[in-house]
């Protein structure tokens, strides 16, 4: 069980880590001054619960050696939250592939964002209810950051999607390009986590997502597309290429110059 709980917080991690990374691209870049903050507090809340969650697997790694060490670890020596968000491959990251797609337009961004806190929300929610008191703590803390970041999201959404002709079209092609990513996020979890009051089953959440994000798009006056083509593979390590460029830019320095504090 404690290989499949590794597992298990260290997509949670990985969702968050990647997700603040995109964000943090946002700044100084944003269409307004105030969306600059807006965008910068959210990446430091997804890098917060990102920190909490990668400690925590770390721990549990260690205390599955060698079990877990002849899987997935990353690294040999001391391993910690340091070590698994910038000594990892691109193949050794457990998030989701809509985490790791570059920002685009802001339409782009916003729509992401909701998809995303619409699915947080509900998960951290369960969460703060498991057996498990370390993942409990850390979900109870971030399903209040995340409740935000869905209001921000919904309120530019219903903005966007329902202003000008413009805006409208940006925010519709973004939902296009962005839905058939989000099947990957309820990926069942493991069986076992789950019948011990660990980990939430995704799967589960999917109704209540799909009624969240409905509600909104519907006042936006967008049109969810078609199911088709559902990209996976993120959670295997199977990722597209722009994880790859992520990652050269997010762990330069902290490969560059191993062990530096300042």
């Amino acid at each position: 069980m404690t290989t499949g709980l590794f597992d298990y917080v260290l997509a949670l991690g990985d969702d968050a880590l990647v997700t603040s990374h995109r964000l943090g691209e946002w700044y100084a870049a944003s269409p307004a001054m105030e969306e600059d903050i807006a965008l910068a507090n959210i990446a430091l809340d997804q890098i917060g619960s990102a920190r909490l969650l990668l400690s925590y697997a770390a721990t549990v790694a260690h205390t599955a050696l060698p079990t877990v060490a002849g899987g997935p670890l990353p690294v040999s020596g001391e391993l910690d939250e340091d070590a698994l968000a910038y000594l990892r491959d691109d193949r050794q990251f457990r998030n989701a592939l809509i985490t790791e797609l570059p920002n685009g337009d802001f339409a782009f961004t916003t729509l992401r964002m909701l998809l995303l806190a619409a699915f947080q929300k509900p998960l951290y929610d369960a969460l703060a209810n498991s057996k498990d008191e370390q993942l409990a703590g850390i979900a109870g803390k971030a399903r209040k950051e995340v409740a935000y970041h869905y209001e921000h999201a919904a309120m530019w959404t219903v903005r966007l999607g329902d202003g000008t002709d413009e805006s409208h079209t940006r925010m519709q092609a973004a939902l296009d390009e962005l839905w058939p990513y989000t099947h990957e996020l309820f990926a069942p979890a493991s069986a076992e986590l789950v019948a011990a009051g660990i980990a939430v089953d995704p799967a589960s959440l999917r109704d209540q997502w799909l009624a969240t994000v409905t509600a909104v798009l519907t006042e936006a006056t967008l049109t969810i597309p078609a199911d088709g083509r559902k990209p996976t593979g993120g959670r295997q390590g199977r990722h597209t290429e722009h994880l790859g460029f992520l990652l050269a830019e997010m762990q330069s320095l902290h490969r560059a110059h191993p062990g530096a504090s300042w």
